[in-house]
């Protein structure tokens, strides 16, 4: 039994975050909570009840050993309040055991706190979770890996998700790598912490376009073994930097399938660290990509403006819409008889997300290793700069954001 919440964390003094609260008395229930948290890196706050004042006992992060420890436990795993921010209102996640419901019935109303159980035939919970405002309610252990995830989060310090952003073409050629490509290195010229994600590994390699085949860093095939979490700034510092954004591409070697679940944490991680995520996507959508679709914000659908490109992208737009609830189309000419932008919307239903420009010289500096977006006053770079400005408000507007920092997001 799983949801999910959005939910941005108080900030701590200096910037740094809290652990999460555990309110519990259950010793089983503690020794998995106290071993969830030690497997995210966290240090928890654990009370038997509402906590009334701060603790001011510091200690060490959890480890194996305190992850064994049972419900003597009762402020001992505070850190300093003069460092982390402590108590049911200040903590960034409030983690209540289904024991606990009725003993913080009376608590301050607040955001992110989850209540915890294991009877899954329970129904009684859902009315338990009403009464103390809960978030949401999860049920071990099937619901760990979430758990592990958004406590790692918290010691992470992670903010709002990055604004994220998908491009498709509507048929072969159709432009939407070197939009990809314009769209990151406008908003890393703009300043926002930028990562370009290549998702088509029969596409040659976006390293290429910006011209870093060479650079050092990772690639996807080295992420094919990935499992549960990974780490948002050590895939960040781990992968090719070039025009001041990061770079997640295929290398020249053997092709090699990365899996969903590999797919789907390394996308997880890049969102955490905020900003920006452009993804540059595979017009056949297989189980890697579908995990793509399901974490991107927005989708540009790139279409000629010619009647088979047309019919081509309805197809695409069909599939991908199935997944993606926001997707746009992005019309580029020169136009067929009796075609224009908002006609090409029309035909295909979608929101018109603009007209990607034709830039002059755009396959002479490609060739020269400048990427596509380069020039700051080039209308390509324009059409992007205006396309950021846009996305970004409505992100703000919905409560998202593209801030220093982010987390995994969802539904609320």
């Amino acid at each position: 039994m799983t949801g999910t919440i959005t939910y941005d964390p108080p900030p701590a003094a200096g910037g740094r975050q809290g652990g999460p609260l555990i309110v519990t008395e259950d010793p089983d229930l503690l020794d998995d909570l106290l071993r969830l948290c030690a497997a995210a890196g966290a240090m928890p706050e654990v009370h038997h009840s509402l906590p009334e004042k701060p603790s001011s006992t510091p200690t060490a992060p959890p480890t194996a050993a305190t992850s064994s420890m049972s419900s003597t436990v009762s402020t001992s795993l505070t850190p300093s309040a003069s460092a982390w921010p402590t108590g049911w209102e200040a903590a960034p996640l409030v983690l209540v055991g289904d024991d606990a419901a009725r003993r913080v019935r009376g608590a301050v109303r607040r955001r992110g706190v989850v209540l915890v159980g294991r009877d899954q035939d329970d129904s009684g919970v859902w009315q338990r979770a009403v009464a103390i405002g809960a978030d949401h309610v999860l049920m071990l252990p099937d619901g760990e890996q979430w758990l592990v995830d958004r406590i790692a989060d918290v010691a992470e310090g992670v903010g709002r998700p990055a604004l994220t952003v998908g491009v498709i073409g509507g048929r072969g050629g159709a432009g939407a790598s070197t939009l990809a490509c314009a769209l990151a290195v406008t908003s890393a010229r703009e300043g926002l912490r930028s990562l370009l994600v290549d998702a088509d590994p029969m596409g040659g390699g976006l390293d290429v376009l910006l011209g870093g085949e060479t650079a050092d860093g990772l690639r996807w095939p080295a992420f094919a073994a990935s499992r549960g979490r990974v780490g948002g700034g050590a895939l960040e510092e781990s992968l090719p930097e070039l025009h001041s954004l990061r770079v997640l591409s295929w290398d020249r070697g053997d092709c090699v399938a990365v899996p969903p679940q590999a797919v789907r944490a390394v996308l997880a991680a890049a969102r955490r660290r905020g900003g920006t995520v452009v993804v540059d996507l595979p017009r056949r959508i297989d189980d890697g990509v579908a995990e793509v679709l399901a974490q991107l914000d927005v989708g540009i659908l790139v279409v000629p403006a010619e009647l088979r490109a047309v019919a081509a992208a309805g197809r695409v737009a069909a599939v991908v819409g199935m997944v993606l609830r926001d997707l746009r189309v992005a019309v580029r000419g020169p136009y067929a008889s009796g075609l224009d932008d908002r006609e090409v919307a029309r035909l295909l239903g979608l929101p018109l997300a603009g007209e990607v420009p034709v830039e002059s010289g755009l396959l002479r500096a490609t060739e020269s290793r400048r990427p596509p977006g380069t020039p700051r006053r080039g209308p390509l770079a324009r059409f992007c700069r205006e396309f950021w400005e846009r996305a970004l408000a409505e992100s703000e507007g919905r409560g998202g954001g593209a801030g220093g920092a982010g987390g995994d997001g969802g539904a609320p």
